[in-house]
């Protein structure tokens, strides 16, 4: 099934069902008003919106309307956890060769992971405010999942049993804040603003065989000011699935329902591909060239991902954002 959070003033909106084809929605306040709750009862509720799910689908729901991205907040608007991993090594191989350094041993076997902001998300169409584009600001397209229960020491495959519902996020990055920020030694924090997520969020069959052994078999689409710059694909170079990630986050401690966990920018070994982040890109031309050209978003850019399906159809819809400074009117921010 398809699940998606509207706007209605509150702090985590109202939960609808979405037809498979994305055209119409429903309201499932006679099953659960908000995202968190079906997380948290998962086993009770998610049957009875499965059987919303096939009467919207098949027309049978009189009280059924059409489908508005630019009206979602976030699938889940905040969540108690947001953890987003590295698992595409292509990218760290790219990124660390560009400024002359190795990659450890370690981390072909042990994921790189950060915690971000889970208090305020952005829904899929809402504008990425900055304070300046000096920051050096950087679009990320990754999948994500959201997960349930997961208990702490979970095995990779244990873990993957725990993956509710997935859908697309643009972990937005400030990259000249980046560095400075890891000399310190202690990670990221003001260089990782609040994350967008796509319109839905859907379970795993919705995916049917491009779902398989915690990755997802497609390719994810990046157009940045109406350009496509990055076709890449999701599945074949995800260096550590869905599985090893939400494990590594329960190695220690329990995950519980409602945490979300990214794949990190999804990368590949052939460059006519494209590239999912512009820090990617920059590495490219500097290996290639001895210096990076491509400059980092400025304001008034855009940028759309998406990812659609093996009938050609967007499976979770797109994340379609405009940047724009942190000194805008807010009227003026929201795409239409």
């Amino acid at each position: 099934m398809k699940l998606a959070t509207y706007k209605d003033g509150s702090r985590d909106g109202q939960l609808l069902v979405v037809s498979r084809d994305l055209s119409q929605a429903h309201y499932a306040n006679g099953i659960a008003t908000r995202m968190q709750q079906v997380l948290d009862d998962w086993g009770f509720l998610s049957p009875q919106l499965e059987d919303l799910y096939t009467q919207l689908n098949h027309g049978k729901l009189r009280h059924a309307f059409p489908f508005e991205s630019k009206l979602c907040m976030a699938p889940l608007p905040r969540a108690y956890q947001w953890a987003d991993g590295s698992a595409y090594i292509n990218h760290v191989e790219l990124v660390r060769k560009a400024r002359g350094a190795e990659v450890p041993a370690s981390f072909y076997t042990d994921p790189l992971m950060y915690q971000g902001g889970s208090d305020d998300f952005l829904g899929p169409c809402e504008p990425a405010r900055f304070a300046s584009e000096a920051m050096g600001i950087d679009f990320e397209a990754e999948i994500a999942v959201i997960t349930g229960d997961v208990a702490m020491g979970a095995t990779p495959e244990q873990a993957l049993e725990g993956v509710r519902l997935l859908m697309l996020a643009n972990d937005w990055s400030l990259r000249n804040l980046i560095p400075a920020e890891l000399a310190k030694g202690f990670g990221f924090f003001q260089s990782k603003p609040a994350t967008a997520f796509s319109p839905v969020a859907v379970t795993p069959d919705e995916l049917a065989g491009a779902w398989a052994g915690g990755r997802v078999e497609l390719n994810l689409q990046s157009m940045w000011n109406g350009r496509k710059v990055g076709n890449c694909e999701a599945g074949p170079e995800m260096t550590f699935h869905f599985g090893q990630l939400i494990a590594h986050v329960a190695k220690t401690r329990n995950v519980r329902a409602g945490s979300i966990v990214g794949s990190g920018t999804v990368s590949n070994k052939d460059w006519s591909r494209g590239y999912s982040c512009i820090a990617e890109k920059r590495a490219i031309e500097t290996i290639e060239d001895g210096a990076p050209k491509t400059e980092f978003m400025k304001f008034g850019d855009s940028i759309r991902i998406e990812m659609k399906g093996r009938d050609g159809q967007s499976v979770f819809g797109a994340i379609d954002q405009d940047v724009v400074s942190a000194a805008a009117e807010p009227d003026q921010q929201m795409k239409e």
